[in-house]
């Protein structure tokens, strides 16, 4: 998933709490739900971070050649730029771009 393309704030705001009740109709599932979706987008971020500085990983450890990588640098300015997995969440979840389910809302037969 492309971060950077996510039309949301970079900074927390405040927001209306009635928008939250709409999907579930309960202001605690909808925490649940917001949180889970967050520490799913933090996982792929940090994945996608992790790989991307493998590349970087020295056999040795030279603290002059660590210090002077601007590749990793340019990597960390851009990660740091991003808007926050919380926020990434409540704008999925505003935008009803979210799946959840009720387990117990299921009717088994």
């Amino acid at each position: 998933m492309d971060y950077k393309k996510v039309k949301t704030d970079t900074t927390a705001i405040t927001r209306t709490k009635n928008d939250f009740y709409a999907l579930t109709g309960n202001i605690y599932e909808t925490v649940v739900v917001l949180s889970k979706r967050a520490n799913q987008i933090s996982l792929e971020m940090k994945d996608e971070l992790d790989k991307k500085l493998a590349e970087f990983a020295s056999p040795s450890d030279n603290l002059e050649e660590i210090f002077e990588n601007r590749e990793q640098i340019e990597i960390a300015k851009y990660y740091e730029q991003l808007p926050k997995p919380t926020l990434i969440a409540i704008q999925e979840f505003l935008d009803e771009k979210v799946y959840f389910r009720r387990p117990d809302a299921e009717v088994i037969n």
